[in-house]
């Protein structure tokens, strides 16, 4: 039995990168705001960081799809997919785009408080994996407990 605050904090979560990342992919929500990221992401596309290294240029329309598409695919398996190692691997690959907006953000000279979401989200992200760490574990410790106790009443 999960905890109360892992299942809010992956439903919350999840929901939010799905409104971001549809946010990302059609002006369907907000013209104004899809307008405003397919000009930030043409500045984001050309700071990836695989640029440099294998001198790819990375075409802007495609970062923020292949971005948007994940922030979705990511978002509904953390909001509506029971298994924890599928919301898990969900949830690290939302704090990796995270630290790639942050990375992207610092790279382009974006004022902090463009920055600041992604932080927010990352440590968001972070702590949903030291909840579900810590939860497992309790859950654990008592299965473990509840086997020695069984145990040691058959003995007797």
């Amino acid at each position: 039995m999960g905890s109360i605050v892992l299942k809010s904090l992956s439903i919350l979560l999840g929901v939010f990168f799905i409104f971001v990342g549809i946010t990302k992919l059609t002006p369907f929500i907000s013209k104004e705001l899809h307008k405003d990221l397919r000009k930030e992401y043409v500045r984001y596309a050309k700071v990836f960081p695989l640029s440099e290294t294998f001198d790819f240029k990375l075409p802007s329309k495609w970062y923020r799809r292949t971005v948007g598409g994940l922030e979705i695919l990511f978002g509904l398996a953390l909001a509506i997919i029971p298994s924890h190692k599928v919301k898990n691997a969900a949830n690290i690959g939302l704090v990796l785009l995270m630290i790639l907006a942050a990375y992207s953000h610092v790279m382009v000279g974006d004022p902090f408080d463009r920055c600041a979401p992604a932080l927010v989200f990352f440590f968001m992200l972070s702590g949903r994996l030291v909840v579900w760490y810590q939860t497992s574990r309790r859950e654990e410790l008592e299965k473990t407990a509840a086997t020695q106790n069984g145990n040691g009443l058959k003995r007797e």
